[in-house]
């Protein structure tokens, strides 16, 4: 059987590992396949300088230009590795109108306009493959599109960042503020010189967007999705969350609640025994738990050239197989044949029990009225923490309180943030035990 070639947009780190594996496993590609999974061209701005594999052939296309290989007449597959939403939506475009199918790793994109990119795609007679958009080497999309299509997910939490948990991570365990933590990851590769995607949550509430496509059927807009950065976690939240047998991590959580779905991305206080809070550094972890099969858990790197090249090449190799043999019908990469645009639903009815904790200037009357502010908006405290030594002029404290509506609780923390003791706005991040 002839071989199917592909075409590479993009040789960053993503591409750069997609381009290795398939020209250094050519060989054990072609044994799954049956038939050689080639590359015909690829195109980078800078693709003089890039170092291309050894064993890449003199005759691929090397070129700066992308719709150089979208119109190369060999390239049955286009990869899009570019990333953003500009020259990689225009790409993918044209290689769908050309009939050429398209794997794409592009959560932002994907999470903005997929739908409309993968009807696009079908009107004509092309294909659209996403596996490597979100966790990396954890090949999430598969499990929710095939793997337990036959489940009614209910609820669905997330690890989606990996360098926000590197970030947490290094905290917890060496004690490091946050902006220290930060240098080192952006001197590691794990942090862009602009990190704000990552730290402020935005790169998970994309993923996040994606994920509940596939496990819910609903297209949500990223925007619309609750979203807290880790910007104010520090070691002093770490060591109160182990007095409480707790552990920080950034979580995104989708799950079906009376009236819609409740979606958000933020720092989530997770008990140390859930399975979870043992996530460390630049790996990715999905929890997925469905009305019938209950309850299972997806873990792995999730970011990286490799791991992310392998859900590239993975999907490649889907197409591939497509192209030869043919498919009686093509599953949407959402899982769905048709997604609601939807908004989740409002967090003020929300109920959940949260970790509250202050900076104030030591004075009379602190805790009575913090206490009397949580019982006007009905919140109950549960316990209230303060660890030794600290200094009389910015003292540290924290309250846990019951499981309360969303909504209470955000009143009550403005009326708290204008108290004359408080030293900076209360920090609040919700508690989850079963995650």
């Amino acid at each position: 059987m002839k071989p199917v070639k592909v075409g590479l947009i993009g040789l960053g780190n993503v591409g750069s590992g997609t381009l290795s594996i398939l020209v250094e496993n050519a060989a054990g590609i072609a044994q799954k396949l049956g038939f050689p999974l080639e590359v015909a061209a690829v195109c980078s701005p800078r693709v003089a300088e890039k170092k291309l594999p050894e064993g890449l052939g003199a005759g691929v296309l090397r070129t700066t230009d992308w719709r150089e290989v979208v119109n190369h007449p060999e390239v049955e597959i286009v990869a899009e590795l570019v990333g953003g939403t500009g020259v990689a939506r225009e790409a993918i475009e044209a290689a769908t109108r050309a009939g050429k199918s398209v794997v794409t790793a592009n959560k932002e994109l994907l999470a903005l306009h997929g739908a409309a990119l993968w009807k696009g795609a079908i009107e004509a007679g092309a294909n659209l493959a996403m596996e490597a958009s979100v966790a990396g080497g954890i090949p999430i999309h598969t499990v929710l599109r095939e793997g337990i299509a036959g489940d009614r997910v209910q609820s669905l939490f997330g690890i989606l960042n990996g360098t926000s948990n590197y970030i947490l991570t290094e905290i917890e365990q060496k004690g490091s503020a946050f902006e220290d933590v930060l240098k080192e990851a952006q001197r590691l590769g794990y942090a862009e010189a602009d990190p704000s995607a990552d730290i402020d949550g935005y790169d998970a509430r994309s993923k996040l967007a994606i994920l509940t496509a596939l496990a819910f059927g609903e297209q949500i807009t990223p925007a619309d999705i609750y979203t807290e950065g880790i910007r104010r976690v520090t070691p002093l939240d770490f060591e109160y969350a182990h007095t409480l047998k707790h552990t920080i991590r950034l979580i995104g959580t989708a799950r079906r609640v009376k009236g819609g779905l409740a979606m958000s991305v933020r720092p989530t206080l997770l008990a140390q025994d859930a399975i979870m809070a043992s996530v460390n550094g630049a790996y990715n972890a999905v929890w997925v738990r469905g009305e019938y099969g209950q309850d299972t858990f997806y873990y792995g790197r999730g970011a990286g050239p490799h791991p992310t090249g392998v859900a590239v090449v993975s999907d490649l190799m889907r197409m591939a197989r497509e192209l030869r043999a043919g498919s009686p019908q093509r599953v949407s990469p959402f899982a769905h044949a048709k997604l609601e645009s939807e908004k989740p639903v409002s967090r003020e009815g929300i109920e959940s029990a949260f970790y509250l904790r202050f900076q104030v200037k030591d004075q009379t009357g602190i805790i009575s009225s913090l206490a009397g502010i949580l019982a006007e908006h009905g919140i109950s405290i549960d316990a209230v923490l303060q660890l030794p030594g600290e200094s009389k002029a910015k003292l540290p404290f924290v309250i846990t309180v019951e499981p309360a509506p969303e909504g209470a609780m955000a009143q009550a923390l403005a009326r708290m943030a204008k108290l004359p003791f408080m030293m900076e706005a209360p920090v609040a991040m919700p508690m989850e035990k079963g995650v």
